[in-house]
């Protein structure tokens, strides 16, 4: 059974305090970069949002997917604009994506809901 958006959330809260509060340089520098990655630049931030979706569903990560999918769903991503996304990762990806696909279509459809309402 998949996690609840808000149990997802909150677990990812509270690791990414306790791997922080290592107070690891090597690691706090890894969480800033990847933070500062998502930042408009060149590309705004909605695309590079996208990009880090389709990545994770190459890459076959669920939770990277999900936190993408909430994500992009903050930058205001359509419905019209996941399924092209999608469609890239799956032609990029191949059919060994399609377990993750089933997620992230799971994943927008209820965050894309909780917008809503």
């Amino acid at each position: 059974m998949t996690k609840s958006i808000e149990e997802f959330n909150e677990y990812r809260k509270q690791m990414n305090e306790r791997i922080l509060g290592s107070d690891h340089l090597g690691i706090k520098r890894f969480f800033a970069l990847d933070h500062q990655a998502y930042e408009g630049g060149a590309l705004d931030s909605k695309t590079k949002e996208l990009l880090g979706l389709v990545a994770s569903l190459v890459l076959r990560c669920d939770d990277c997917i999900t936190y993408h999918v909430f994500q992009c769903v903050e930058q205001g991503v359509t419905r019209e604009e996941f399924l092209d996304s999608f469609n890239v990762a799956l032609v990029v990806g191949g059919s060994i994506t399609i377990p993750h696909l089933r997620r992230a279509f799971e994943r927008m459809d209820e965050a894309l809901a909780e917008t809503k309402s």
